[in-house]
């Protein structure tokens, strides 16, 4: 037991807790202490009952079962996995900076399945959504899937989409998780830094109060596009400003 101790403590914080809110929530639904009808997003009782801790709980809640079992547990290692690996990585020292990437992500998500008449999970559109960013910043590295196949990391979303249908999984909940991934990785790196254009998110002061930034940690599983200086023969000619983008580093790489 002091094995799985260490290994829960030796999680990212983020990470750590999303992890486990993503065990007990599905484990109080499974043994009966709450009734799943409570944890799942259903838009009628948020808007009209006011039951405004849907949304959190249908992010953490998975119906567990001899059907779902198997999908829930590869969601759950992917969400251990890329979770850790972006804040250990591109976000190492920024937990505000990686809480407001989930925040946002998460908002998406909600006001995308808030026009739904039925209810719905949000589980794996936010494992997905961060999958997607984590392979976005690694997106030329190689990266091993089922079966020995390997491919670029760039490609691990659609893989990944495909084969949660296959296993039982709705092709919707993962499309919406890349959508959502996407919408940030270019509004945060890519029309900022690559395009030229502004920065149209910020991580609001308070999230810094909150997880204040600290130095140390693992590296090495990606980085976020640094914007590099514009060369002297170009800096006074009006060259349109466009910065050049970083593609990431690969895993275990300095």
């Amino acid at each position: 037991m002091s094995d799985i101790g260490d290994w829960f403590k030796n999680i990212p914080f983020i990470t750590r807790y999303w992890f486990a809110g993503s065990i007990a929530v599905p484990l109080i639904g499974k043994l009966g202490l709450i009734s799943p009808v409570y944890l799942v997003l259903w838009p009628e009782a948020f808007f009209h009952k006011f039951q405004i801790w849907r949304p959190i709980s249908a992010t953490l809640y998975f119906p567990v079962g001899p059907g779902t079992g198997f999908l829930y547990l590869v969601n759950l290692y992917f969400l251990y996995q890329y979770s850790t690996r972006l804040e250990t990585g591109a976000f190492d020292g920024r937990p505000a900076d990686y809480m407001f990437m989930l925040l946002f992500n998460w908002i998406c998500i909600v006001v995308s399945f808030l026009s739904c008449t039925h209810y719905t999970l949000l589980m794996i559109p936010l494992i997905m959504s961060v999958l997607y960013v984590w392979a976005q910043l690694n997106r030329d590295t190689i990266v091993s899937f089922w079966f020995g196949t390997r491919f670029k990391a760039c490609y691990l979303p659609w893989v990944i989409l495909g084969f949660n249908y296959i296993i039982g999984g709705s092709i919707v909940n993962e499309l919406i998780g890349n959508l959502v991934g996407h919408l940030y990785f270019f509004l945060m790196f890519k029309y900022p830094m690559d395009l030229g254009g502004r920065s149209f998110l910020s991580t609001p002061q308070f999230l810094y109060q909150m997880f204040p930034n600290r130095r140390g940690g693992v590296s090495g599983f990606g980085v976020p596009p640094s914007r590099r200086p514009v060369p002297q023969e170009q800096a006074g000619g009006g060259g349109g400003g466009r910065h050049n983008w970083g593609q990431g580093f690969r895993l275990g790489d300095d």
